[in-house]
């Protein structure tokens, strides 16, 4: 595979990206910083295919990312490859308001083909390629230049790596005949809609301090302040307020401004800054949350009582025995939160629908209706399956010794 230089002008990257777009496939990475701004600062992009790749400074003076931002966002001939790309197609998104497509996350992909979860980029290249990645320049700060070379070729190997292994997961999959499974999945990851910044829902990442109304139209405004101020700013949203202290004043709002300097986790100065001013203005104008708005009550307990949490600790066995008879990450099948609700009595989940129902679904609804038990013998956890008459009518052995 040909390295090539740290790419610094418009003129190499669009060379480069010219050839990458008569691939079936690229790889792609990013370094980025977002310990001190609002968004995530691109630092370097990392590309390639199975013969070439290279990385690109997007801090070099005067490069014009829009060759690279057009590959990824607007070709959809060639397959964007990541691993664990969210935060990756994050950055796109902020870029250009839109997301790559059509995309590959390999980390997902992993779920589909092993029981691992969340698997980490350099445990997937122990695990294709057998080889030891040197973590030496993880913790980098990619926003200094220069960049050393032992930096530049850390950075390039999460791409030529990642094209080395990207055709043998590819190749798993199709054998698996689980390819579909997927679609789904990476669809969701290319989604527009969950980079969006949307203002009026920046509340709901907030621990709601209580169902009044009020307090919750008062955190829905102030969430929405500090995003607006933050995003002036540029900094993280921490720094102008903590979520612990939005949410103090929302339940418990000053009635003049001399007080903000009371409020823990505040500062004197708000007590006669400017940003306490502004502060001040959203409180007043503050109105409930209307009705439609309304966070469903929250569910307190098992969802049947403890015969309720029995199920759905059987639920969470079968599931158990399931992911390791198909070798596949119990994530990708479903949660824990949802087999609770399928224990409470709810039909209408992603895990009854499509192939997730075909694969354990069915098995999860069986048994939470009577129809599908558990037995040992010689020390091996068998399924049991009854009909209406309560007759049994069939018992599959499992993978899976009684004693684990």
């Amino acid at each position: 595979m040909k390295i090539h230089p740290l790419i610094t002008t418009t003129e190499e990257l669009a060379d480069l990206c010219t050839r990458l777009a008569k691939s079936d496939f690229i790889a792609v990475d990013t370094e980025f910083m977002r310990e001190n701004t609002y968004y995530p600062l691109l630092c370097l992009v990392q590309i390639g295919n199975e013969e070439e790749a290279a990385a690109i400074d997007p801090l070099a003076a005067g490069i014009d990312l829009t060759p690279l931002l057009e590959l990824l966002t607007n070709n959809e001939e060639v397959l964007k490859v990541f691993h664990a790309g969210g935060q990756d197609v994050e950055i796109v998104y902020n870029l250009t308001g839109r997301t790559p497509h059509p995309i590959f996350d390999t980390q997902i992909a992993m779920m589909a083909v092993s029981q691992s979860e969340q698997i980490g980029y350099a445990n997937l290249v122990e695990s294709w390629l057998g080889k030891t990645i040197d973590k030496g320049a993880r913790f980098t700060d990619w926003s200094r230049r220069p960049l050393t070379e032992r930096q530049i070729e850390y950075a390039i190997g999460d791409v030529t790596y990642l094209a080395r292994i990207f055709p043998k997961i590819l190749k798993k999959l199709i054998k698996s005949e689980r390819g579909e499974w997927l679609n789904a999945e990476m669809e969701k990851l290319a989604d527009p809609a969950n980079y969006a910044n949307d203002l009026e829902t920046a509340w709901h990442r907030i621990r709601a301090p209580s169902r009044n109304a009020l307090v919750l139209g008062r955190l829905k405004a102030l969430a929405a302040w500090r995003e607006t101020e933050a995003q002036a700013k540029d900094i993280p949203r921490g720094r102008i307020m903590r979520d612990e202290t939005l949410a103090d004043l929302a339940s418990h709002p000053p009635t003049k401004q001399d007080d903000l300097a009371k409020v823990r986790g505040l500062s004197q100065a708000w007590k006669e800054n400017d940003i306490g001013k502004r502060l001040m203005r959203v409180l007043r104008d503050v109105e409930p949350l209307p009705a439609d708005e309304m966070p469903d009550k929250p569910k307190r307990g098992a969802p049947l009582g403890k015969e309720g949490a029995l199920v759905a600790d059987l639920l969470k066995l079968l599931l158990k025995i399931r992911t390791r008879e198909i070798d596949v990450a119990a994530r990708l099948l479903t949660r824990s939160d949802e087999l609770e609700a399928l224990a409470a009595g709810v039909r209408k989940l992603p895990v009854l629908e499509g192939w997730r129902y075909e694969v354990f679904g069915r098995d999860a609804l069986e048994l939470v209706e009577g129809r599908l038990g558990f037995g040992v013998e010689n020390g091996r956890l068998k399924m049991t399956r009854i009909d209406d008459a309560g007759e049994t009518v069939a018992s599959e052995d499992t993978e899976s010794q009684a004693a684990e």
